[in-house]
């Protein structure tokens, strides 16, 4: 590993006691912890989700991703006997891209049942492309049929069976399918809530960013060389592109919920802070030393240590600062990662 590779991934390393890493969502969701960080002030003060509203500043505007989880890891049978595990990462051309954690042979067929089976078309940097015996729009159908919910690694053995995972793993405003990983910043959300926030004048605004794999990925050497990070599909109407367009025009602040939507917003804006682009493909690498554009305020989670994550929420807050955060959280026995306690940056 290159030393300037390595010396910038300790800056973002800090001890994690494994009991602090949640194996379930809080319940009800909005019962999480909540911290809030005022980044002029430096002031930090520890409540409840369900207490949101109280911090968030008047007229917000809180912009949420819609996106939704598939179950899109499938166990299939090799010609060998022996099973594989898929796990869906998207389309390319007529074919299904997929990581497997078993050698796929090229040319041979990979089956579900006798109905629903692939056959294993190339591999390039260790994803498999792959040609079902169903028609392309029938896939999402295929995962809901067979498919099961894939969690994050560092969930070693949660709890929840996979009708509950169906469920917990998604937002309550979980829209369009084509997530292998839920906008976790979210998952606090409860109905109730937003209606609430509503009422108080809080507008939210929804968009859509699809979660790959590469979210849970390790950052690696090559995409710190090319300042990239893995692409992900992203998409704002032309009606929500609007309401942000003229909330930005009036001052009014810009609350992201969520990684994925502050990295769709700072991809979909210009540099005079308009969005002007609806949809695309995103490798936007948010690291310190980034000048937010559109972004005036963050709700996300406890990230795992050395993950472009952390750097996206450092860049926001201060490295310094959001570790400092991190220590405290962990003193008062915060839940980390996915389904863990929430932190609202102003």
């Amino acid at each position: 590993m290159n030393k300037k590779f390595e010396q910038f991934l300790k800056f973002y390393d800090y001890f994690l006691p494994s009991e602090l890493i949640a194996k379930k969502p809080a319940s009800p969701r909005d019962s999480a912890k909540l911290l809030i960080f005022k980044r002029k002030s430096r002031e930090i003060f520890f409540d409840t989700f369900k207490n949101l509203g109280k911090y968030l500043p008047k007229n917000s505007v809180l912009v949420l991703n819609d996106t939704r989880v598939l179950p899109a890891r499938l166990i299939v049978k090799k010609e060998t006997g022996g099973l594989a595990r898929i796990l869906y990462i998207g389309q390319k051309g007529g074919f299904l891209e997929f990581l497997s954690d078993r050698n796929l042979n090229i040319g041979s067929v990979i089956k579900i049942n006798s109905k629903v089976f692939f056959m294993v078309v190339k591999k390039i940097n260790n994803h498999y492309f792959l040609k079902p015996s169903f028609v392309l729009n029938k896939t999402f159908e295929i995962f809901e049929k067979y498919g099961v919910t894939p969690i994050p690694p560092y969930i070693k053995k949660t709890p929840l069976s996979e009708k509950q995972l169906r469920k917990e793993y998604q937002t309550v405003f979980a829209d369009r399918r084509g997530s292998v990983a839920a906008p976790t910043a979210s998952l606090h959300f409860t109905k109730n809530l937003l209606a609430g926030l509503k009422k108080s004048g809080i507008r939210v605004v929804l968009t859509t960013l699809h979660v790959n794999l590469g979210t849970f990925s390790p950052l690696s050497e090559e995409l710190f060389k090319k300042s990239k990070l893995h692409s992900e599909y992203f998409e704002i109407s032309k009606e929500s592109a609007g309401i942000l367009n003229e909330a930005k025009k009036k001052e009014l602040p810009i609350i992201a919920v969520g990684t994925t939507v502050a990295r769709t917003l700072e991809s979909a804006s210009n540099k005079s802070g308009s969005i002007t682009k609806l949809k695309g493909e995103t490798d936007i690498f948010i690291k310190e030393g980034y000048k937010f554009r559109f972004v005036d305020g963050l709700i996300t989670n406890f990230h795992v240590p050395k993950s472009s994550l952390l750097m996206l929420v450092s860049a926001f807050a201060g490295r310094k600062n959001i570790l400092d955060i991190y220590r405290k959280a962990i003193k008062k026995k915060f839940r980390f990662f996915s389904f863990g306690d929430g932190m609202l940056i102003l």
